[in-house]
């Protein structure tokens, strides 16, 4: 089996408002991700979490925000980036708000 790493992309302004939902709307937001969590089942082997205020570190230290939109990661365990994939269709990130978009990587071993 091989482990692949999931990120979430999604437009910068996708976070706006979140701060003023009530705890009642974000549980009822995340009851699809809670969904697809039981249907990928033993497959999903880090859940992930959000990510936020990222930053491009320059080799000199320097650094400036991040332009990625990367909104998140989730880390997946299967056979092929083929059965990766189909593990992520219909994934609720794709229909929270326009302009988001998933990403799968293979994570290669280090030795």
């Amino acid at each position: 089996m091989k482990k692949y790493m999931v990120l979430y992309h999604a437009p910068a302004d996708a976070f706006d408002g979140m701060a003023d939902m009530t705890d009642e709307q974000k549980m009822e937001g995340m009851k699809p991700w809670m969904e697809w969590q039981a249907k990928v089942g033993d497959a999903l082997i880090d859940f992930g979490s959000p990510l936020m205020m990222g930053r491009a570190i320059a080799p000199d230290g320097s650094h400036e925000p991040s332009k990625k939109e990367v909104a998140g990661y989730s880390i997946i365990q299967t056979g092929s980036i083929d059965e990766a994939q189909d593990l992520l269709k219909d994934h609720p990130h794709l229909a929270w708000t326009g302009g988001c978009r998933i990403e799968v990587h293979e994570m290669a071993p280090m030795m």
